[in-house]
Parts: C-alpha cells; sequence; structure tokens
C-alpha cells in the first residue's frame, strides 16, 4: 500500500520540479501542484486505506473496556 504511495509522491514531486524549472512557471505553481497533486490526494487515500485498521482498533479497545468493567464492577 504504501509503495503506491511514495511512488505517487515521486511522480507529483517530478512534475512540480518541472512545473518550477519552466520557461514560464514558477516555484509558487511548482508548490501548488506538489500539494494540490502529491500530498492531498496521497493523504485521502491513506485515511480511506487505513479505515479497515482503525476499526479493528477500536474494536479492541471497546472489548477491553467492557471487559474491565465486567471484572472490576466498582468502576
Amino acid at each position: 500500500m504504501y509503495i503506491v504511495a511514495i511512488a505517487w509522491i515521486y511522480v507529483a514531486l517530478m512534475m512540480s520540479v518541472a512545473e518550477a524549472t519552466n520557461t514560464n512557471g514558477t516555484v509558487l505553481g511548482g508548490i501548488v501542484t506538489f500539494i494540490l497533486y502529491g500530498i492531498l490526494p496521497t493523504s485521502i487515500i491513506i485515511y480511506i486505506m487505513d479505515a479497515p485498521r482503525r476499526k479493528r482498533v477500536r474494536l479492541a479497545r471497546e472489548r477491553e473496556a467492557s471487559e474491565m468493567a465486567a471484572a472490576d464492577p466498582k468502576l
């Protein structure tokens, strides 16, 4: 999963470098290109793909809390 994200960040970085070094391009354009084509979509995809792990962790914490509450009724 992460190898694809790393590869896409590399591609977006190369796109932004090409934008910044172009005769009609600017450094600001390169930065915006990197953010809009690289960081933003990659962070959204990683967040979506990480949802099952977050759900398992949340359910494990809830199960652990309910087991502790059942074992110690004073809490």
